[in-house]
């Protein structure tokens, strides 16, 4: 044993070590990227095509852009899907997607089924929070949308929230 480097005693570790788990990491870029978002109203767009119309109006769902840093989508994902008042939105996630995608920058949305545009204090508190560790990471996020069934949006980049 006192012949083997630290990298061939790691890999024997490894290899005797089932119960290890390996990570991998996937995502297929497109060939070109050609939406662009210059706009809030571009982000309403997008996203609305993007949420599920069969249950925009009785679940709330969390969905997230991932831009470059010329603000093309790279692509898109829907984080989670709740129930009438609230979705859970665990910000770790947000970000493993973001660097998987080689985001610059995201933009997050969700829907208000009540038709309420107002931001809650949760949505509040979850916006600072993912805005504070897109800094660590320079993923700026570039707004937060919330939706309603009515056709209305709110923007907390254009409320100056962010």
């Amino acid at each position: 044993m006192e012949n083997l480097t630290k990298r061939q005693v790691a890999l024997a570790f490894f290899e005797k070590s089932p119960e290890l788990a390996e990570v991998k990491v996937s995502y297929k870029r497109r060939l070109q990227v050609t939406y662009k978002i210059t706009t809030s109203r571009d982000c309403y767009d997008l996203l609305y095509s993007l949420f599920d119309k069969d249950t925009f109006a009785y679940r709330e769902e969390f969905l997230i852009l991932f831009l470059n840093r010329a603000n093309r989508v790279l692509g898109w994902a829907r984080l989670s899907i709740g129930g009438i008042t609230g979705t859970v939105v665990d910000p770790k996630i947000v970000f493993v997607l973001a660097l998987n995608t080689g985001a610059c920058s995201i933009v997050v949305s969700h829907n208000h089924p009540s038709g309420n545009i107002k931001p809650s204090e949760a949505d509040i508190r979850l916006t600072k929070q993912i805005k504070e560790a897109g800094k660590l990471l320079e993923i700026l996020l570039l707004d937060h949308l919330i939706l309603t069934p009515e056709g209305e949006f709110f923007s907390f980049a254009d409320e100056g929230m962010l």
